[in-house]
């Protein structure tokens, strides 16, 4: 029997072991490959290679790039021609022709305003690129850290399973020599069902957060893709140490605040071409001229001969009525709102990179408290009722339900490291960074 007990109590201590091992060491080759695994930098590039939206938006910079050609065309010339006949008049011999040229003149840098709100509006769809790649990133740390999570709660679980299976077998022969009675091998039976259903359910959830991640990374459905890391390792690079560092950083590269600037920016020269366009307008003309007339005489009509004349002018729009005043207002409020969205962004950056940072530094206390203290205490309580239960003073229920304390703190570490991560993941989202800075 201590044979038996000996036994027992090393399978115990493996789960003790197991449970501060990474999952690149659990027996989940369905999920986990180091080698041909799928990371995070590689499943946030795919996605964005193959996002519809980040398509769409790359397709609206091709317009403004077409947008800024058509801004630096010069306006067409007007040919007008006209003929004048006297037939209808009674006088059928008068007749005139005349040809004319009017070219809009562009005054005031019309077209020069044009090309530079042109130019803002394609640096300002390129940031919006930047926006959505963001936007992307953060969906994937979600459905990452939780397929993270679960694969280790589900490692746990297998080796708790494993465990219990032994534990059955010299329960089951402690039964029949008559030491133990046979509800303890029917409890353990029915603790081994429900971690099974446990599992099920893990690895269901599992399942679903890489059926997301392969969306992401533009995988069929029937392809398997594995993770390449542990939650209890996974890091994100370039993360600041402190948090005044972090609010220089995030300030820098957030997209919002670089999209309130060209905004800002782009209103402006917007602002600039309305006002330059509610001035006077002039347009140059030249007209070409020619005509016969005749003088009608008692004693018959008599043609005179042809006239030619070449006219030279400019005309001149009076901006009497209409000077833009209402797209002016327009213009000046919108560059007001994009100086509001540029302080409002400031302040929501800053706050969320102190809530990260925060949250970064709990979960650290508490991985500290679980490796330290809790976890350790648990194991030293195991071993301490498996010597009890050598002595016969307690039933296997009181060892497995101390081995449910023992897998509740293990779920508590799995579920610290993924606010870990999560926290992280927040902290490098608020930050503005990407993989290649």
């Amino acid at each position: 029997m201590y044979r038996v007990l000996l036994l027992l109590a090393l399978l115990i201590a493996a789960v003790d072991v197991s449970a501060q091992t990474s999952g690149a060491d659990s027996s989940q080759p369905t999920y986990y490959s180091q080698v041909g695994g799928v990371s995070l930098r590689e499943i946030v590039k795919r996605a964005i290679e193959t996002n519809g939206e980040i398509k769409i938006a790359m397709l609206e910079v091709n317009k403004a790039r077409a947008r800024l050609t058509q801004a630096g065309l010069r306006p067409n010339p007007t040919l007008e021609v006209e003929q004048t006949s006297g037939r209808l008049a009674g006088t059928p011999g008068d007749n005139e022709i005349t040809a004319g040229v009017s070219l809009p003149l562009e005054l005031y840098g019309q077209r020069d305003r044009r090309v530079d709100r042109a130019r803002a509006e394609i640096v300002l769809k390129e940031a919006e690129i930047l926006s959505k790649q963001r936007e992307v990133a953060a969906k994937i740390f979600i459905d990452y850290a939780d397929a993270l999570a679960a694969f280790r709660e589900l490692t746990v679980l297998d080796e708790l399973i494993a465990l219990d299976l032994e534990t059955a077998k010299f329960v089951q022969i402690r039964v029949n020599e008559g030491e133990t009675a046979p509800l303890e091998l029917s409890l353990l039976q029915t603790e081994i069902e429900r971690l099974r259903v446990h599992r099920q359910l893990v690895e269901s959830k599992l399942e679903a957060a890489i059926t997301k991640l392969k969306y992401f990374a533009n995988v069929p459905y029937d392809q398997p893709l594995k993770l390449a890391e542990d939650v209890s390792t996974a890091t994100l690079p370039n993360l600041p140490p402190s948090i005044e560092i972090g609010f220089a950083v995030g300030v820098k590269n957030r997209p919002e605040i670089r999209l309130a600037e060209l905004e800002e920016q782009l209103f402006s020269a917007g602002l600039r071409l309305i006002r330059s366009e509610g001035k006077t307008s002039f347009s140059a003309f030249s007209r070409f001229t020619t005509g016969r007339s005749t003088i009608d005489l008692p004693i018959g009509v008599f043609p005179q001969d042809r006239d030619r004349s070449l006219t030279f002018g400019v005309s001149i729009g009076l901006p009497v009525f209409n000077r833009n005043q209402g797209a002016i207002a327009e213009a000046e409020i919108a560059i007001q709102l994009a100086r509001e969205k540029r302080t409002l962004a400031e302040k929501l950056i800053r706050n969320e990179i102190v809530v990260a940072f925060q949250q970064i530094e709990a979960a650290r206390r508490a991985l500290n408290s679980l490796q330290s203290t809790v976890l350790p205490r648990s194991r030293a309580n195991i071993e301490t009722m498996r010597r009890v239960y050598e002595l016969g003073e307690i039933k296997i229920t009181d060892l497995l339900a101390e081995q449910r304390r023992l897998l509740e703190a293990n779920r508590d570490l799995t579920e610290t490291f993924t606010r870990k991560y999560k926290a992280e993941a927040d902290l490098f989202i608020a930050l503005g960074l990407t993989f290649d800075n």
